[in-house]
């Protein structure tokens, strides 16, 4: 059971819901917050202020009254207005995760809705009914605005929505799970929709698979490097410790545990020193560890935000026009963790190629199978790896530096933070698939050298075993690619390892 007030939502507790349905609970505090600030719009209403979104119009047309008598139309239409997506419909755990968020900011007691509302959405959460979300019309700012109104459409009984598996009338699914549509009420349309958790949700979905693909991709690493026998210097404690940065450091640290009782590593090496790809691994990964971190703290930060406007501040009774909306910083840290994920993969590629190249793998065949000529072994993988780097130096680059103007020049700068969220969700997807590639064709290096690898390296190593058999004549080569990709996406490999090393920490453990 996640409880949400509005403070404490990690990461994890957005996996946990969006995809293992952890129930959600609203806290007591939250609870008197909410029923506190309902009160607060519902005395300057009364009061005859004027009150954006609510006695009047949205944006340019904020400079046209709207009495209180129709301030439930309003909000309806708001919501109508703004259901203006397109494109093919978001996982339901993107959903869930964006669902999970907005119930946490309106915990936080400052956007005025009332009680039951916030009680509805939960509801709606626990009893997965997941509104059938368009991907592409949000620029980010004021948040998701048509994203956001296709979710509140269901709240209404209005739209569509997964019921197991299908898509059907929003009325409908809320009544095969016994919950009742909500009539919205003043500051109820904008309190569902202007917010950035669509996007933010996605991203935090990201965070969590980042974490654990740059986990395997150093391991990945470490595969590469005893199959190479790269000389374990370049790891070495005090190179690393007199450049203190953290996600250096880290990734060294966990390269030694990797490779702890290597019988590969350094043998038959000639060489004074190895080849940047491998002897900068440390210092390649090491910034995307620390770039990660950067954004974990950032999406956090917004997860546990008011996010919304106007706000209202109950102990004052008064209400504020601002700009919390604006989805800035989630879009700029959702940007560089695309490029930081781009970088993974290039540098695994780079492996790739020496793993390929008889010129520089150190003694193994080309392309890694015997009998080259009437085989090509594992050649034309590379050419996928590559292919899919390719395709991440086109998705790295950012949508934030973007720009348009909206809504009569009013909304004259946003963030494009929805097109970064679906950009980096197939950087991670290109990632892994690179990674496979990666850990398939150390793997196939190894069974050529016939010596004891790492400790880490030789728990990825049987894991792959398990699903791809060595490479002794050609073959079909995507369904071994497919099967490895699937082992790191279900944390098998990580598992496997970290069972057999212990835990590969990101953050830097100074000894």
């Amino acid at each position: 059971m996640i409880q949400i007030d509005g403070k404490k939502l990690r990461i994890e507790d957005v996996h946990e819901v969006a995809r293992n349905h952890d129930r959600v609970k609203l806290a007591a505090a939250a609870r008197k917050a909410v029923l506190k600030c309902r009160k607060t719009v519902e005395d300057l209403v009364a009061d005859g202020q004027l009150i954006y979104g609510v006695t009047t119009g949205i944006g340019e047309l904020a400079r046209v009254y709207v009495p209180p008598e129709v301030g439930r139309e309003l909000q309806k239409r708001i919501i109508f207005s703004h259901s203006a997506g397109v494109g093919k419909f978001f996982e339901e755990d993107e959903v869930r995760a964006a669902m999970l968020l907005r119930a946490n900011t309106l915990s936080k007691g400052y956007s005025a809705v009332r009680l039951r509302l916030l009680e509805t959405l939960i509801k709606m959460i626990n009893k997965n009914v997941v509104p059938a979300i368009n991907e592409k019309g949000s620029v980010g700012t004021s948040g998701d605005l048509s994203p956001l109104s296709q979710m509140a459409e269901v709240v209404m009984g209005e739209g569509r929505a997964f019921w197991k598996g299908k898509v059907m009338k929003g009325g409908k699914v809320m009544e095969k799970a016994g919950i009742k549509p909500v009539t919205l009420s003043f500051k109820e349309g904008l309190g569902l929709i202007n917010g950035s958790q669509m996007f933010t949700g996605c991203g935090a979905l990201r965070v969590y698979d980042s974490i654990r693909l740059v986990k395997t991709a150093i391991i990945a690493s470490a595969m590469s490097a005893d199959a190479l026998r790269t000389p374990l210097r370049s790891y070495d404690k005090r190179v690393h410790e007199v450049r203190p940065f953290n996600g250096q450091n880290a990734v060294a640290q966990n390269l030694r545990k990797l490779l702890r009782g290597s019988h590969l590593a350094g043998k038959k090496s000639s060489k004074v020193q190895d080849a940047y790809s491998l002897r900068c691994i440390p210092q390649v990964y090491g910034p995307s560890v620390d770039a990660l971190s950067y954004v974990r703290g950032q999406i956090e930060i917004e997860m546990n935000s008011v996010v919304d406007n106007p706000l209202f501040f109950s102990d004052e009774r008064k209400q504020i026009p601002c700009g919390n909306f604006h989805g800035q910083p989630v879009a700029i840290a959702l940007d560089l963790l695309g490029i930081a994920m781009s970088e993974i993969g290039g540098l695994s590629e780079r492996h790739i190629n020496r793993l390929m190249n008889p010129n520089l793998n150190v003694g193994l065949p080309a392309f890694l199978v015997k009998g080259e000529g009437l085989n090509s072994g594992l050649m034309v993988a590379q050419y996928t790896a590559a292919s899919l780097c390719s395709e991440n130096k086109l998705l790295a680059h950012p949508a934030v530096v973007d720009n348009f103007s909206m809504a009569a020049d009013q909304e004259d700068h946003v963030c494009m933070g929805p097109i970064a969220a679906r950009k980096l969700k197939e950087i991670v997807w290109n990632v892994t698939n690179v990674l496979a590639i990666e850990m398939m064709s150390a793997a196939q290096a190894i069974d050529f050298l016939g010596d004891k690898p790492g400790a880490g390296v030789e728990a990825a190593y049987r894991e792959i075993r398990k699903v791809v058999k060595p490479l002794k004549t050609d073959r079909v080569l995507w369904p071994d690619i497919q099967a490895v990709a699937e082992k790191i996406a279900n944390l098998d490999i990580l598992n496997a390892v970290e069972n057999r090393v212990g835990e590969l920490k990101l953050v830097w453990q100074r000894r």
